[in-house]
């Protein structure tokens, strides 16, 4: 029976996998899907516990490969990759999204004339200096079947001059996986009560993104607009290990400790828990702005751009580039209590079915 191998090397890709993962396994058994895990986020908590809580089976390959240079990373992911692929001799190779992973794995199968199916294809931020711009763009360019979530990624796609036949719209498979997953209600030892913070307000923070954490004037800025708005409202920030190591290192993590909940990475149950329940959600992050309107939470987003353009037009979303500490502080402040318009841009939460439904009759 032909075989798909899969790709993923970080929590976003996790996320979204288990939902495709499931229908491939309902559909097809779970034979038909080998799992290779680069490696990426290492980190248990950012890692391990969103296989086990999102009833994933642990990847059959598993490359242990983090840290160093973009250069260096890829290079050591696309050697590893390109040795399962070769004993694994797979119909299709399936990737996710713009890590460092998700190129490495195109790269691997496009030179081993694999066919390769790319979910969450066609964003565009237009800033070349993301290196996540880069790798989502090679990625499309090397793939058959393009798997978009919004008529803005057709746009895109078309603009480029990609064919008709290979932009395939699915809807968003987060979507699938908030309405799969979103209701389930906090436990009693849940992360809000181990804050004490069930039915206060609070905000919510998530910072990641190298061009804030090796950036120190951006991150100062973060930093210091986070000291001025916990006067206003309690912030809980899950931190990143990387971005930990870098305010650490930069002498801010005790003066965050002090004013801000600054908490380990959380699994994917608890994220969804601390997400719901913000008054906003400040956050450097592509996959949060989205769970933040599946959840109807506003969000201020710190960067100059992002790829989820609709959300900004309809309100839910504001940017925040940071560059000026009064006027994160003024976004962020605008945010809490706001409301966007009733918009439904992201399918109909089948996005995982309509994937499978493809990708089966295409490998047969």
């Amino acid at each position: 029976m032909s075989t798909i191998v899969t790709i993923l090397g970080a929590r976003p890709q996790f996320i979204k996998a288990s939902v495709v993962s499931k229908a491939l396994a309902q559909l097809r058994g779970d034979a038909f899907e080998t799992v290779v895990h680069t490696g990426q986020h290492y980190d248990a908590g950012m890692s391990d516990v969103f296989f086990s809580e999102l009833g994933m089976r642990p990847p059959k390959h598993h490359l242990g490969i983090h840290g160093g240079s973009h250069g260096a990373m890829t290079g050591r992911m696309l050697e590893g990759i390109e040795k399962i692929l070769v004993d694994e001799k797979p119909a299709a190779v399936l990737i996710y999204g713009d890590t460092n992973s998700t190129l490495a794995g195109a790269l691997a199968a496009a030179k081993l004339h694999i066919p390769i199916a790319h979910v969450e294809a066609g964003l565009r931020s237009f800033n070349m200096r993301m290196p996540e711009e880069i790798n989502r763009i090679v990625a499309d360019r090397l793939s058959r079947w393009l798997f978009t979530p919004t008529e803005a990624a057709d746009v895109n796609l078309r603009r480029e001059g990609v064919a008709a036949d290979a932009i395939i719209r699915t809807g968003d498979v987060m979507f699938d996986v908030a309405r799969e997953h979103g209701k389930r209600p906090a436990g009693p030892d849940g992360v809000l009560a181990r804050l004490k913070l069930q039915g206060a307000p609070y905000i919510l923070v998530t910072v990641h993104r190298a061009e804030n954490t090796d950036d120190p004037a951006r991150l100062k800025v973060i930093v210091e607009a986070l000291l001025r708005l916990a006067d206003r409202l309690p912030l809980v920030w899950p931190l990143h290990p990387r971005t930990r190591g870098v305010l650490a290192g930069s002498g801010d993590l005790d003066r965050l400790a002090a004013r801000v909940h600054l908490i380990e990475p959380v699994g994917y149950f608890e994220m969804v828990q601390l997400e719901k329940n913000a008054a906003a959600i400040a956050t450097d992050s592509g996959g949060v702005q989205k769970e933040a309107f599946f959840h109807g939470v506003p969000c201020v987003t710190l960067r100059d751009e992002t790829e989820w353009t609709e959300l900004i037009e309809a309100g839910w979303n504001r940017l925040a580039p940071p560059v000026s500490v009064d006027a994160v502080v003024a976004a962020v402040g605008a945010a809490v209590g706001s409301h966007g318009a009733d918009i439904r841009p992201y399918g109909d939460g089948n996005a995982a079915q309509t994937i499978v439904g493809l990708l089966s009759r295409a490998v047969g």
